[in-house]
């Protein structure tokens, strides 16, 4: 199983959009996403899919667009990378012991998968998980990206409920934090706020050094 692939056309809706994206913005990426950081890491992070004008510009998740603000900021300011903007894919920014993928490889339309697509997608994500240690902690960005953690190890939704700040013992020796995704939406309606996000990377840091 491959962790990522460029060409892939799987989701037909998704390949289209890419495709009529692509003729209007020659210079955008346009391309499924690929994960971003080492593989050898204490920490993954899983968002939900590429932003328009963000990872689907760049190449890059949570780069270039509002939503890479604050969690690139929370990377920096808890030692996970080695500057807190992430602006463009050739930067100087590095992560450490941390990488972080999309539950959907793909930008769709009105930032908004069907869950065909999510489910379709799903056998990347779990590639990646499958590769990761014992005690490895995940943090899932919003409720789509916490039940693909959960569907790649066919894990029973209600048994590990999503809640912003919550922390779940998975049967595999994995640790799944989940967070409200900081989205301009997010951010802007104070439904998380920056305190809220940061405290959720102090327990995640916290677990980590002991």
């Amino acid at each position: 199983m491959t962790q990522y692939k460029e060409d892939c056309r799987e989701c037909p809706r998704l390949a289209t959009f890419l495709d009529q994206v692509k003729l209007e913005q020659p210079h955008y990426f346009c391309k499924p996403v690929p994960p971003f950081g080492d593989t050898s890491i204490r920490l993954l992070i899983v968002g939900l899919a590429p932003g328009m004008h963000g990872a689907n510009r760049t190449g890059r998740p949570f780069t270039g667009d509002f939503a890479g603000i604050l969690l690139y900021k929370a990377l920096f300011h808890f030692g996970f990378s080695n500057q807190q903007e992430s602006i463009a894919a050739d930067d100087s920014l590095k992560l450490m012991d941390c990488r972080i993928t999309n539950a959907v490889k793909c930008l769709p339309p009105q930032n908004k998968p069907e869950p065909k697509e999510i489910k379709q997608c799903n056998h990347y994500l779990k590639s990646e998980l499958d590769l990761l240690k014992p005690r490895t902690l995940v943090l899932a960005l919003g409720s789509i990206a916490h039940q693909s953690v959960l569907s790649a190890f066919q894990l029973k939704k209600s048994d590990y409920v999503f809640s912003h700040g919550a922390r779940h013992n998975l049967p595999n020796q994995l640790v799944l934090y989940d967070s409200y995704h900081c989205s301009r939406y997010n951010t802007q309606t104070k439904r998380l706020t920056e305190e809220m996000f940061f405290s959720v990377f102090q327990s995640i840091k916290k677990e980590m050094e002991n």
